[in-house]
C-alpha cells in the first residue's frame, strides 16, 4: 500500500475501480426493483424486497463485502445491506398490521412511507458514491 492508495479526505484505502463499478451496479439493481414497484401494481417496498434484482444485489453485497474492507465502499455495502434488512423488518410489521382491522389504517401508510424511505436510501447512497465519499 502506498500513499497514492489512501484517500486524502477519508483516510481510507482507495477502492479498485472494478469494485466501484460493482457498487454502482448494486445500487442500480436495487433502484430497478424499487422503480418496478412504482410502475407496477405492487408497492415500492414489496418490489424492492421480492424483486430478483434486489435479492441478487444483497447476495453480491455479502459475497464481496470482505473486498471492500478499509475502503469507502465498506460503508456503502453496509448501507445497502441495512436498507434491505430494515425494509424487510418494517414490511413484515406493516403486513401483519394490514391483517388487523385497526392496523390496516397504520399498515398501508407504513408501507407507502417505507417505499419512500427505500427510494431515499438508494438515491442518497448512490449520489454519495458518485461523489466518491463514504455514506
Amino acid at each position: 500500500m502506498s500513499v497514492a492508495d489512501i484517500d486524502a479526505v477519508t483516510q481510507a484505502m482507495a477502492p479498485p475501480e472494478s469494485m466501484v463499478r460493482l457498487t454502482h451496479v448494486i445500487y442500480g439493481l436495487h433502484a430497478f426493483s424499487a422503480v418496478m414497484g412504482v410502475l407496477g401494481p405492487a408497492f415500492i417496498v414489496t418490489a424492492f424486497l421480492t424483486g430478483w434484482p434486489s435479492i441478487i444485489a444483497v447476495i453480491i453485497n455479502y459475497v464481496k463485502r470482505s473486498d471492500t474492507r478499509g475502503t469507502i465502499l465498506d460503508s456503502h455495502f453496509g448501507w445497502q445491506i441495512r436498507t434491505f434488512w430494515y425494509a424487510v423488518l418494517w414490511a413484515l410489521i406493516a403486513v401483519i398490521l394490514v391483517y388487523t382491522v385497526i392496523g390496516a389504517l397504520i399498515g398501508v401508510p407504513l408501507l407507502l412511507l417505507l417505499g419512500l424511505w427505500v427510494l431515499y436510501r438508494i438515491a442518497r447512497g448512490w449520489i454519495t458514491l458518485l461523489n466518491g465519499r463514504p455514506i
